[in-house]
C-alpha cells in the first residue's frame, strides 16, 4: 500500500511539475535559509573564540571607566592610568608575568606619496610579551629608544602592503601627524580580530614617543596584563582589582572607576551574543516554512478539488478512506521533502559562499541539517492532513457527479 501511495504521488506531482516546483519554493527557502543562519553562525562563534585567543593567552586588559560609560574613553571625570599602575600590578601581584601600560590613536599615515589610516599604539616591548606576538622581521625598541623617545617604530603586515606593496620595510621613514619614524621592526601576521579590525594594521611606537608627539599626555588608555598561569588567572583578576581601587582611593560604598577585563569572559560573551542572533534569525527563517506549509495546503485542496471524480472513482470500486488519505498524504509529504531536499543543498551553497566572503570557517552540523530536513516533513504531513481528511471523506456518489 505504501509503494502504490508514493507511486501514486509521484505520478500526481510529476503531471504537474512547475506548479509543484513553485508549491515547495517556500519549503526550500525556509530550509536554506535556516541552515544558512546557523552555519554562518557556528562560523563566526568559532572565528570570533580564535579571534580573542589571538590577543593572547592568561591575558587580562585593564581600563579606566566602566562599560556604560563614554565609550573609547574612560568616561567623563574618571581618572586615567599610568605608567605607574602598570609597574605596581606587576610588582606588588603575584604570579603577573608582564604588565605593559598601552594607548593608541587612529591616525592617517604617509609613506612612499601613500596615504593609510591605521592604528598608532604608544607601548614598550611588554606589549610584545603579553600579546606572544613575535617578530617576522628586524628587531624590538632597545632600552635607549624607550626612554629618550626616539622617533622609531614597529609595523604589522597591513601597513607593510599598504605603504610598502609588501617589500621590506625596515629603515624607510613613515610620516605620523608631525613626526617621521624609522621602521625598526615587522610584526607577525595575526589577522582579523573579534571586533571587527585587522590586527596587522598597526604601528607601534615607543610610548614616550607616543606621549609626546602625539597624545600630549602622560596617561594610557589600556594596561595589558598577562598572567603566569591560566589557573592563576581569576585570583590575579581579583589582586589587580584590589590594588587598583587601593590606587584610586576607593572607598568601600564606592563602585570601581575601572575594569579588568578576562578574555575568556569576553570570548564568553560574545560567544553568547552570537548564539542568540543566530537563534533569532534562524527563528524568522523558520516562518518561511510555516508559509511554505501554507502553500501546500493551498495546493492539495486545489488538487482536491481538481481530482474529485477520480477519487469518486476509488472510492465506488472499494478503495478505502484510509487509503485515499495516505495518498494525498504522502503527496504533500513527498512535496515538502523534495523542497527540503533542494533547501539543504541551496542552504549548503549559501553558507559556503557566505563564510568566503565574510572570512569565517565553513562549519556545517549534520544534526541541523537532519532537524531542517525533519521540520519541512513535518511541515508536509501537518498542513496536508486537512487536505487529505477532506479527499478521504468525500462522498463517492457526490464525487462522480461532478465534471
Amino acid at each position: 500500500m505504501w509503494i502504490e501511495s508514493v507511486r501514486l504521488a509521484l505520478g500526481a506531482i510529476l503531471r504537474n511539475a512547475l506548479r509543484s516546483l513553485l508549491t515547495v519554493l517556500g519549503v526550500t527557502i525556509g530550509v536554506a535559509a535556516v541552515i544558512a543562519m546557523v552555519t554562518l553562525g557556528q562560523g563566526a562563534t568559532a572565528e570570533v573564540g580564535e579571534s580573542v585567543a589571538s590577543l593572547g593567552s592568561n591575558l587580562l586588559m585593564v581600563r579606566p571607566g566602566q562599560f556604560s560609560q563614554t565609550p573609547g574613553g574612560g568616561g567623563v571625570g574618571v581618572a586615567s592610568l599610568d605608567v605607574a599602575d602598570a609597574e605596581a600590578i606587576a610588582r606588588l601581584v603575584d604570579d603577573v608575568r608582564v604588565a605593559a601600560p598601552t594607548d593608541s590613536r587612529s591616525l592617517t599615515v604617509i609613506a612612499n606619496n601613500t596615504d593609510f589610516f591605521t592604528t598608532v599604539i604608544g607601548t614598550d616591548n611588554r606589549y610584545l610579551d603579553a600579546r606572544e606576538w613575535g617578530l617576522a622581521g628586524g628587531r624590538v625598541f632597545d632600552e635607549g629608544e624607550l626612554r629618550a623617545g626616539s622617533s622609531v617604530c614597529i609595523v604589522g603586515q597591513g601597513v607593510v602592503d599598504a605603504l610598502f606593496n609588501g617589500l621590506n620595510p625596515l629603515g624607510e621613514a613613515i610620516r605620523l601627524r608631525r613626526m617621521v619614524c624609522t621602521v625598526v621592526g615587522v610584526l607577525e601576521e595575526k589577522g582579523g580580530s573579534a571586533f571587527g579590525s585587522n590586527e596587522d594594521d598597526v604601528i607601534i611606537v615607543p610610548l614616550r614617543t607616543f606621549q609626546r608627539r602625539i597624545s600630549g599626555n602622560a596617561g594610557v588608555t589600556l594596561i595589558y596584563v598577562a598572567a603566569a598561569d591560566e589557573s592563576a588567572l581569576t585570583r590575579v583578576k581579583d589582586d589587580i582589582t584590589a590594588l587598583m581601587r587601593d590606587r584610586r582611593n576607593l572607598s568601600a560604598s564606592e563602585d570601581n572607576d575601572f575594569m579588568v577585563m578576562d578574555m575568556r569572559q569576553v570570548a564568553s560573551m560574545l560567544g553568547t551574543i552570537m548564539g542568540v542572533l543566530t537563534g533569532l534569525l534562524s527563528a524568522v527563517a523558520g516562518i518561511s516554512l510555516v508559509v511554505g506549509g501554507i502553500g501546500i495546503m493551498n495546493i492539495m485542496l486545489a488538487s482536491v478539488t481538481e481530482r474529485t471524480r477520480e477519487i469518486g472513482i476509488r472510492l465506488a470500486i472499494g478503495a478505502r478512506e484510509s487509503q485515499v488519505l495516505l495518498q494525498f498524504l504522502v503527496e504533500a509529504t513527498l512535496l515538502s521533502a523534495i523542497g527540503g531536499l533542494i533547501g539543504i543543498g541551496l542552504g549548503l551553497g549559501l553558507s559556503a559562499l557566505g563564510a568566503a566572503y565574510l572570512g569565517v570557517p565553513f562549519l556545517p552540523d549534520p544534526l541541523v541539517v537532519l532537524l531542517a530536513f525533519g521540520f519541512s516533513g513535518l511541515v508536509g504531513i501537518g498542513f496536508g492532513y486537512f487536505p487529505a481528511r477532506g479527499a478521504a471523506r468525500l462522498d463517492p456518489i457526490e464525487a462522480l457527479r461532478r465534471e
